[in-house]
């Protein structure tokens, strides 16, 4: 194995054709690979893990703006996850289910309603997964529709790479936010998670502008994305493999596991970051201080040294080596909510539907790096 990231280059024409291959290929040569735009990439699951097991060496503080709470280190990040991850808790996620099931079944019957043919990104998963999120925070209808449009222009303004640009959107979400806390002055904290949420204290004081907004783009913006995603993942398998596809209707039990497998075989999420606190040896790879890491969910999760065949679907494979939703202290503190709103969903949609088939006159195009899943997906319920 060499002791040298293997070079490459993120925006390469064949990593933008076909993201799963081009990692596959890269981690095949060596589990790291260094650009000049992303530092390190680490694309092998034992490697990966070392990063996540190792939060003292792999510090997640990579950023100047508050990332609450998973971008802090401990004991910092053990602070702000104690105040925040009973918000996840069962009996809340209970509590909701109604409320996504409702939500879901009204999605699949307007797509019904409209002749079952529509594109899955922009017209299906994208504005669902608004709703929930933002019926799972409490905010009324006006305020998805905003949200809706500002995740639009915050996803162009992420392309643009253009850093003015993405400040401006950033401000605007805080500003959005702003509106959100003042509306809620006064009000009982047992309204909604929202009120909850603007009565929350880390160390004896109540988060502050910056940080609820933080919180509440991770509840949002990054929830939002990913299950975005996952949405068109999970419809193109379903379509592309039409014995589970029915199986799992007879066997709803199933799908929860069958969620976590496909989510592997295709992750929704390309990558989160480190910066080393120490000269590290990483995959035979010596890294200094300082060091920018990307962990890559999708390559780790496909690494054949953990997987056996692992772009097949097998749903006997040991679901603690899925990295879908993270590990150690960092796992995603929103992975309850997110497994909810797919697995009810989906459900939703098996329940209300004969056949889940894809458009014979439009391919899918893949998404592009720093996007996962599918840009444009057409497909047909019936």
């Amino acid at each position: 194995m060499s002791s040298t990231p293997t070079p490459w280059d993120p925006q390469a024409p064949e990593v933008q054709r076909d993201q799963r291959a081009a990692f596959d290929q890269l981690r095949a040569r060596c589990p790291l690979a260094h650009s000049a735009s992303q530092h390190t990439t680490v694309f092998g699951h034992p490697e990966v893990m070392q990063v996540l097991l190792d939060h003292a060496t792999y510090s997640s503080a990579v950023s100047q703006h508050p990332a609450v709470p998973n971008g802090y280190d401990q004991p910092q990040h053990t602070r702000y996850r104690q105040a925040l991850d009973h918000f996840f808790a069962p009996e809340r996620m209970a509590r909701f289910e109604p409320v996504c099931r409702a939500l879901s079944a009204a999605t699949v019957q307007e797509a019904l309603q409209l002749g079952g043919s529509l594109e899955i990104t922009q017209e299906f998963a994208l504005p669902f997964a608004v709703r929930v999120q933002s019926a799972f925070l409490g905010w009324p209808t006006l305020l998805q529709d905003e949200l809706l449009q500002w995740l639009r222009r915050s996803q162009a303004a992420t392309r643009s790479g253009e850093r003015a640009q993405t400040a401006a959107v950033a401000q605007e979400f805080e500003d959005l936010v702003q509106r959100v806390r003042q509306a809620r002055q006064g009000v009982p904290a047992t309204q909604d998670i929202s009120s909850e949420l603007m009565h929350t204290r880390v160390d004896g004081r109540l988060l502050d502008l910056r940080e609820l907004a933080s919180v509440l783009r991770n509840w949002t913006v990054g929830e939002v994305g990913t299950i975005a995603a996952s949405i068109g993942i999970l419809l193109h398998w379903l379509a592309s493999h039409p014995d589970w596809q029915q199986r799992l209707r007879g066997e709803p039990g199933l799908l929860g596991a069958a969620i976590d497998e496909v989510l592997r075989i295709d992750g929704p999420l390309v990558g989160n970051r480190r910066i080393t606190t120490r000269p590290v040896t990483l995959g035979g790879c010596p890294l200094p201080a300082g060091e920018r890491v990307a962990i890559n969910w999708i390559a780790a999760n496909r690494d054949p040294r953990v997987f056996d065949q692992p772009g097949e679907f097998r749903l006997e494979r040991d679901p603690a080596l899925n990295l879908l939703y993270g590990a150690g202290i960092h796992v995603c503190p929103g992975a309850p909510l997110a497994r909810l709103e797919l697995r009810v969903l989906i459900e939703e949609v098996l329940a209300r539907t004969q056949a889940i088939t894809l458009s014979p006159s439009h391919a899918p195009t893949r998404a592009v790096t720093p996007d996962a899943g599918y840009a444009t997906l057409h497909m047909r319920l019936q």
